[in-house]
């Protein structure tokens, strides 16, 4: 057995306090990965410090094209958002896919891409969105704050507060759903604006999310699922597990690709 102190921070200024005087502090929102991992003793911290009653955490801000969501707005928040759907209905799509009904109105947009579960969805969103990452400190490129499985750039007492990103002309996401756990085994981002096309993949990366640069060039010429018939990509830096192959995940990607581009299409 062991003991955890329970904080219920009021302020991100008092979450930062109180994460910096524990031994081992951790922060939690909806729980839906932590939890469960103290429940195995995969995690024992020394503190939890609640963030879900900090209200400057939370909502979802467009103005023009431009988009903030707070770190403690809900997956259901987000997937419900009219005002976010009318400038960029994919993210909201992707959101009302995760897990469960329960899932999704506990779970957090900052929870998820703090975690960086090689298996979640809004980091290929992100990757794709070309999104920036906030935290209480400072601000961080999406490209630069996921480091590799369960990692990010995310250093001792800084806390995501807030994502955000410009709407891009088009986008769409499609995922292969593992049935039990609804997590992708395989999901692809594909973003048209400004910056050119970005594509994100989840669920695929022996080193978690990444952008793929053979689906980004065939579709920056054409942005069609045509332009992707006949593709293939790398099989080399994928993940094999119980669940599908290198192999199979690599020709995933380019299915899931060819159906994003038809819904940011329209079709």
């Amino acid at each position: 057995m062991y003991s955890t102190n329970y904080h219920r921070a009021s302020s991100l200024e008092d979450a930062v306090k109180l994460l910096g005087e524990a031994e081992d502090g951790k922060v939690v929102s909806g729980g839906m990965t932590l939890i469960p991992a103290m429940k195995t003793r995969l995690a024992a911290p020394s503190d939890l410090i609640d963030l879900r009653h900090i209200a400057d955490l939370k909502g979802i801000k467009v103005s023009s094209r431009d988009v903030t969501i707070g770190a403690g707005t809900t997956h259901a928040e987000v997937a419900d958002s009219k005002e976010l759907a009318a400038v960029c209905h994919s993210f909201c799509h992707m959101a009302s896919q995760i897990g469960d009904p329960h899932v999704r109105h506990l779970g957090t947009l900052g929870g998820s891409i703090a975690n960086n579960d090689p298996a979640a969805d809004y980091p290929a969103a992100l990757l794709a969105l070309g999104a920036t990452v906030v935290t209480n400190t400072r601000e961080i490129a999406a490209e630069e704050f996921f480091t590799g499985l369960f990692e990010t750039a995310l250093e001792d007492g800084e806390i995501v507060t807030a994502v955000k990103f410009t709407a891009p002309t088009k986008c769409g996401y499609q995922k292969f759903r593992n049935p039990a756990s609804r997590y992708a085994m395989t999901g692809v981002f594909v973003a048209q604006g400004d910056g050119g096309v970005k594509v994100g993949v989840t669920g695929a990366g022996d080193d978690g999310v990444f952008r793929s640069s053979e689906i980004e060039a065939a579709l920056s010429s054409n942005f069609d699922a045509s332009a992707l018939d006949g593709l293939t990509v790398p099989s080399g830096n994928l993940m094999s597990d119980i669940h599908a192959s290198a192999e199979y995940r690599a020709n995933l990607i380019v299915v899931m690709a060819k159906r994003a581009v038809k819904m940011a299409n329209g079709a």
